[in-house]
């Protein structure tokens, strides 16, 4: 099976001179990959003839004749740049001549224009970030990172719901443990939202572990993590800066001497396995999920190499049905989570969705790119491969 990817080349912070080196590199490893560069057709080409690859038949250009600023207010990209890079590419996923479309640009951008274009599966009502933080245990998959800041009870269910269906497609868990992100185990903790969530998950057909702390993320006490964006979000950029502290300090402890210096040379082998464990850029590429299609959102600050690997998290979410389990589970676990309390249906009526009417007034920023409510998605992974390499690999970051 050939498994097509469009590519936004105008996103991120470097745009072309990093995502077009990123895809001639993965389509010449991926005998059955044919990836479509979607931007300003001169820098895409300038590019492909620096990397040698203009005649390369599974690369395709379509040119597009604006580009979203990584700083462009959401409105700005919905409703006037309607021919961006970013836009273009997920309306040719739309229309079936791609199975997923690969963005490093603005997540704010990416994620309302991906809910207007591709709407979101039956049963869900906003899509979210999922991310794979390395753990003791392998990884765990935690959820929201960033694209729903406020969250009812009813909204973490099926975020739980789509993290057990993300595992499932990607590690062959069939009963993956969920647990609810809290400030304790006890189910008397939490604010209000956090204790009807509890109630809804063990009234579920989820395999419902129960409260986790923090800390918990990284035992792999459970295998999914169910928190609202905003929590996600500060957890998701504090182990980041933990992770980059730490390597820093082992650098500079190193450095301080000749004798360190030797010591060094000693344990680089060791030194290189925890970079390897610890590098961002293995784990960059979000998927979006709840969408009706596959979307993998990159770091916008990813380079060649770290770009690269966003592209196979789409080329695995593909090649592993992710998108055909995520159906497939909100089928089995929706009825089960509508208890109790005023109905989705009944709350997303009193609301204009911007997927349906594109004279609503857009979703706003939370100021770091992220989206409440109206705009949202979602990412996941499992232990990495090199990209040149075949595999189930999905981390994400997002």
């Amino acid at each position: 099976m050939t498994v097509k990817i469009t590519i936004d080349c105008m996103g991120g912070d470097y745009g072309p001179v990093v995502t077009v080196p990123a895809a001639v590199n993965f389509v010449r490893a991926h005998a059955d990959a044919h990836l479509v560069l979607v931007g300003i057709e001169q820098a895409i080409c300038a590019q492909l003839k620096k990397a040698k690859a203009l005649d390369e038949p599974r690369l395709t250009v379509v040119a597009a004749s604006e580009v979203v600023a990584m700083d462009d207010p959401v409105e700005v990209a919905l409703r006037k740049k309607k021919n961006s890079s970013m836009r273009v590419a997920l309306n040719l996923v739309k229309d079936g001549q791609a199975q997923t479309c690969i963005s490093a640009g603005n997540t704010g951008a990416l994620m309302a224009v991906s809910r207007y274009v591709l709407k979101t599966l039956t049963g869900i009502e906003r899509p979210a970030i999922a991310f794979s933080m390395p753990s003791q245990k392998g990884y765990t998959t935690v959820l929201d990172l960033g694209a729903n800041v406020d969250c009812e009870p009813e909204h973490l269910l099926q975020f739980a719901e789509m993290g057990h269906a993300f595992v499932s497609a990607i590690e062959g868990r069939e009963r993956s443990t969920i647990g609810l992100l809290n400030i304790g185990e006890e189910v008397i903790k939490g604010n209000e939202t956090i204790k009807r969530a509890g109630e809804l998950l063990r009234a579920s057909t989820l395999n419902f572990y129960g409260n986790v702390e923090g800390n918990d993320i990284y035992k792999g006490t459970t295998d999914v993590v169910v928190c609202d964006g905003f929590v996600g979000n500060v957890a998701l950029k504090t182990s980041e800066g933990l992770a980059k502290m730490l390597a820093d300090i082992i650098k500079e402890e190193f450095s301080r001497s000749f004798a360190s210096k030797l010591m060094a040379l000693v344990a680089m082998p060791v030194l290189n396995r925890f970079k390897r464990r610890v590098d961002p850029a293995q784990y960059n590429g979000a998927a979006l999920l709840g969408l009706r299609h596959l979307v993998i959102k990159s770091h916008g600050s990813a380079e060649a190499f770290g770009f690269e690997w966003a592209i196979k998290r789409g080329y695995d979410a593909v090649k592993n049905g992710v998108l055909e389990h995520l159906v497939r589970a909100m089928e089995e676990n929706t009825p089960s989570a509508r208890g109790s309390g005023e109905s989705a249906d009944a709350k997303t009526a009193a609301q204009v969705d911007v997927q349906t009417d594109p004279s609503a007034p857009a979703p706003q920023s939370s100021g770091d790119g992220t989206v409440p409510a109206a705009a949202s998605a979602a990412a996941r992974t499992n232990q990495p491969n090199p990209p040149g390499e075949s595999g189930t690999a999905l981390h994400s970051k997002a």
